[in-house]
């Protein structure tokens, strides 16, 4: 199903004019950090003591590579977070409290990137759920995060109102997929690519929202909050679950390779970058600094992936 017509409640409750659509650019430099952890997983583990020659024929461990391109994103990160400080152009606060959402997700695309289909499926034992349930629930809530919140800003109350109203109408969700069924559906890279959509989608429709917008009330698991809580939960949620895949790591005897930690390690501090852009409005400055960011940390893995020799 097309993402516009699935998510025709987030679209058809918030204001188009408000949009903040993710920059072209960006989709470049996601697909540079992908690449370069998957040039990290392809390193057997016994090459990453290897020496790697960087800077005038001086040498390091192979494994280096992976922190000089973490070490990349960080300062892509500093110099993006700078550039919008100068431009001092009245961000809202709705892109500052998405912003960390983003970190999340890709911190758990690392933590996921290496896994193997085949356990997606495994059964962790004593009730819990395999990780696909997990991941579906995660693209589920994510989805009912944007939906809701639509739902709540047109819907004004201020959050003491005795009047605000004890939880949105079931009506409201009656064409939200099943976490367990539907969005659980599809191979790992899949499910991967439902968070993305939606999680952009979101960030696109709610993160140029006025300021005064974030105090509206709301509600979460029953309590009333604002509209601006409900915002800040979307990055703590995805912490939240992949604490689980992690317990769920544990649980199945999965323990990931150095190489498969390293890709972790780069695409937490990819996230942390793009977090100092996500659903912000003209910071094309620092969207390059990113962007750049990004095609400096996969040379330096694929030069230390020569050097490695596979």
């Amino acid at each position: 199903m097309k993402t516009d017509v699935l998510d025709a409640p987030l679209l058809e409750n918030t204001d188009a004019s408000l949009a903040r659509p993710m920059p072209v650019a960006l989709a470049g430099a996601r697909a540079d950090v992908l690449e370069a952890a998957g040039d990290l997983l392809a390193i057997p583990e016994p090459a990453l003591t290897r020496p790697w020659s960087w800077i005038g024929g001086s040498e390091e461990e192979v494994r280096y590579g992976a922190y000089r391109a973490a070490e990349a994103l960080e300062r892509a990160e500093i110099e993006a977070r700078s550039s919008i400080a100068r431009a001092d152009g009245g961000e809202t606060r709705a892109a500052r409290i998405i912003g960390p959402s983003t970190a999340a997700r890709w911190d758990l695309h690392g933590l996921l990137v290496s896994l193997d289909d085949g356990l997606l499926d495994a059964d962790p034992g004593g009730g819990e759920w395999s990780i696909r349930l997990v991941l579906g629930h995660v693209v589920s809530s994510q989805r009912g995060y944007g939906w809701g919140t639509s739902w709540w800003l047109t819907h004004p109350h201020d959050v003491k109102d005795p009047g605000l109203p004890a939880s949105i109408p079931e009506e409201f969700y009656a064409t939200l997929p099943d976490e367990a069924t539907t969005e659980a559906e599809g191979t790992l890279e899949q499910l991967r690519s439902k968070l993305d959509a939606i999680l952009d989608l979101s960030a696109e429709r709610l993160a140029g929202l006025p300021d005064d917008r974030l105090d509206y009330g709301a509600r979460w698991s029953g309590f009333p909050v604002t509209v601006g809580f409900r915002l800040a939960r979307w990055g703590s949620h995805v912490r939240e679950h992949a604490i689980q895949v992690e317990k769920t790591f544990a649980m199945l005897e999965h323990v990931p390779t150095e190489p498969a930690r390293l890709a972790r390690h780069v695409l937490a501090a990819y996230g942390r970058a793009e977090s100092a852009v996500f659903g912000r409005a003209g910071a094309d400055a620092a969207v390059e600094r990113v962007v750049r960011g990004a095609s400096e940390a996969l040379a330096a893995v694929r030069s230390a992936r020569e050097a490695a020799g596979a």
